[in-house]
């Protein structure tokens, strides 16, 4: 039977009866190393002259683009300034998508390799023309702002009284001259708005720059595909003709707009030529076939280059991985082993209802429960402002605010503070963001009830006359005190998923006269680049606080060369991005990366998963055939139950 679907499948796209052997026979570019660009103002390294040769090559091949896989902290960021150079000026300007983190850094390095050459563009959410974007040569945008557009051209805006309305995007009215996506992990999910806005911009040439172009499935590389548009694999056909489009052309009436068949007659070539294979036979007989056409694939639309290979080009220090297991104190074991002991028993419960996968939004509850009660217990028990302190922080001086207001960034003083910091200053910085303070002095007192502080800092929902600190909490105490003592003068970056696990960290460093800077997801753009400026031109500030999600990319953050990971993150490569944040192109400095974790919780079996997923990138991405998936059904029970 499956080979009689196969005939029939064939019979309509003869294309697949070769396709793999016409992959096989296509070559894999080999570029010669290009000369140091005249507009470039920083000389280049030898590999990085390899890239941009490559990346030209590729723009003059079949599909017009690729995808820049070097590991982080090689120059991705230079190559692509490079290769925008290479055509410049250009009849049509480049589009640049990045997260929001990186839009001040990407403009500053455009600036500096340039020497100011490139007129660049920021673009937030003010309203222009097509002729207004045609004047610059690079526009920059978020992926934010960019799935933000789409969404209101496919879906549209409720207004008053005119209903749902329609607004097309300037975005995807202009055929750009080349799409740079950069971080193009930030579209793995293809069925998110982010992904299908990329997938819907229109250029002539199109890139995907990423360290980490796998981090859980394979399934995440169709995402890259589609966008670069590599045609046929990233393509739907349809089973009962000749129809086969890069888009999924599905009506609302649940029928093709291009053929007319039911949907349920299209299908994916990569999931079924690939993933299908993978999923249903693991590394065994056409699952490890599957695997090696993968193999083909990527090694004909990725360069990717490690750093250990180019180590002496780029004259990098040595990096130090590792992972301080710590237990649980007495105090916080009682509650931690209550907390798992229930979620086990509410999983167990699903497990024997035959509803485990229909429970998984729970089930992720009670997962995201076991993580925060190994982080700090507050974590759990203040995520209301029930049976807290219900007061508002001041900003400067730490202590419950007298005369609390708030400032245009939307920072808490007393007034008093505020006045004295304003007139101690010409120009004030906010101390908590950095950027230029705004500030009504005159402005009503708040009303600090309880209703407003659910939604503010956990330190406004914490009894600081009794708090209790955590094991992971002391221990970042004790080595940042301990690198003082050793007369260090390195700074550190601190990782957490948890913006409340930062604030209880940044609350404890300060009462320890450790200097602090934040960085998290509720920022605007301007005052994540404050913080960063800050942290790396301010001599006294020893330690960067970064929410993962916020700051994991992107960022690059040399004066630091200590980075600590307070909580394992669910994939390893998320983890590989931030560790990477200071080991990269410009550090003098060796570099230790503390990865902490709890024994006997949920953590300690998260990291023996990273070590599966580990394998899979490495047999994917980095060609390492010995390394074949293994993760398994059983990895939800395992997290419960650690056997």
């Amino acid at each position: 039977r499956e080979e009689l679907r196969r005939w029939k499948l064939e019979k309509q796209h003869p294309i697949l009866k070769t396709l793999w052997d016409d992959l096989e026979k296509m070559p894999i570019l080999k570029a010669d190393r290009a000369a140091q660009p005249d507009n470039i103002k920083r000389v280049m390294k030898p590999f990085q002259l390899e890239g941009l040769a490559w990346m030209k090559a590729m723009e003059a091949a079949k599909w017009k683009g690729g995808l820049l896989g070097d590991e982080m902290g090689l120059g991705k960021t230079i190559q692509a300034v490079s290769l925008i150079m290479s055509d410049y000026p250009a009849k049509d300007p480049t589009l640049v998508v990045v997260p929001p983190v990186a839009l001040m850094q990407w403009t500053q390095e455009i600036e500096s390799y340039t020497d100011g050459r490139l007129k660049t563009l920021v673009h937030h959410s003010k309203k222009l023309t097509m002729a207004e974007i045609k004047e610059y040569d690079v526009i920059m945008i978020s992926y934010n702002t960019l799935a933000a557009m789409y969404g209101r051209q496919i879906n549209g805006t409720k207004t008053k009284g005119k209903g749902t309305v329609k607004q097309k995007s300037v975005m995807h009215q202009i055929k750009f001259h080349r799409i740079i996506l950069d971080e193009a992990h930030c579209i793995k999910e293809g069925k998110t708005l982010t992904a299908k806005a990329c997938v819907a911009l229109n250029a002539k040439y199109r890139w995907c720059l990423t360290g980490t172009p796998l981090q859980n499935q394979i399934n995440e590389f169709l995402s890259l595909l589609r966008f670069l548009r590599v045609a046929p694999f990233a393509s739907y056909i349809c089973k009962s003709c000749p129809c086969s489009d890069l888009k999924w052309l599905a009506g609302d009436d649940g029928y093709c707009t291009k053929c007319g068949h039911a949907t349920m007659h299209h299908l994916s070539v990569f999931n079924q030529e690939v993933l299908n294979p993978i999923n249903r036979h693991q590394q065994s007989g056409p699952g490890k076939k599957a695997f090696e056409r993968l193999g083909l694939l990527i090694g004909r639309v990725m360069l990717r280059r490690l750093k250990k290979d180019n180590m002496n080009a780029m004259e990098l220090p040595v990096k130090e991985v590792y992972v301080d297991r710590q237990f649980f104190g007495e105090e916080e074991n009682d509650l931690a082993t209550s907390v798992m002991s229930n979620s086990q028993r509410k999983f167990d419960t699903y497990v024997a209802q035959g509803v485990m996968l229909n429970k998984y939004v729970n089930i992720f509850g009670l997962i995201m429960q076991m993580r925060q009660i190994a982080d700090h217990p507050d974590l759990i028990l203040k995520k209301t402002a029930e049976g807290g302190a219900h007061v508002l922080i001041c900003c400067i001086c730490d202590e419950p605010a007298e005369e609390a207001i708030r400032s245009r960034c939307k920072h808490d003083f007393c007034r008093s503070c505020a006045k004295s910091y304003i007139n101690s200053q010409d120009e004030p910085d906010c101390p908590h963001c950095h950027i230029p303070l705004s500030i009504d002095l005159e402005q009503p007192e708040m009303e600090q009830d309880e209703e407003l502080l659910k939604n503010t800092s956990i330190i406004n929902r914490i009894n600081k006359d009794n708090w209790t600190s955590s094991s992971k909490i002391e221990l970042l105490v004790h080595e940042l005190h301990r690198m003082r003592s050793d007369n260090a003068s390195s700074k550190s970056i601190i990782f957490s998923q948890f913006t409340s696990m930062l604030q209880l960290i940044e609350w404890r460093l300060r009462r320890a006269g450790i200097t602090t800077v934040m960085l998290d997801g509720s920022m605007s753009p301007a005052q994540r680049q404050a913080s960063i400026n800050h942290f790396m031109g301010n001599v006294d500030v020893e330690c960067f606080l970064v929410s993962l999600k916020a700051g994991g990319v992107a960022l690059n953050l040399t004066e630091a060369s200590r980075v600590f990971i307070v909580d394992p993150w669910w994939n390893p490569a998320a983890e590989w991005q931030s560790a990477d944040r200071c080991h990269r192109i410009g550090q003098t400095r060796p570099c230790i990366i503390t990865r902490l974790c709890i024994e006997d919780s949920v953590e300690s079996r998260m990291v023996q998963l990273q070590e599966k997923k580990t394998q899979m990138i490495h047999s994917t991405v980095n060609g390492d055939e010995g390394a074949m998936m293994k993760l398994s059904a059983d990895d939800l029970q395992f997290l419960f139950r650690g056997s």
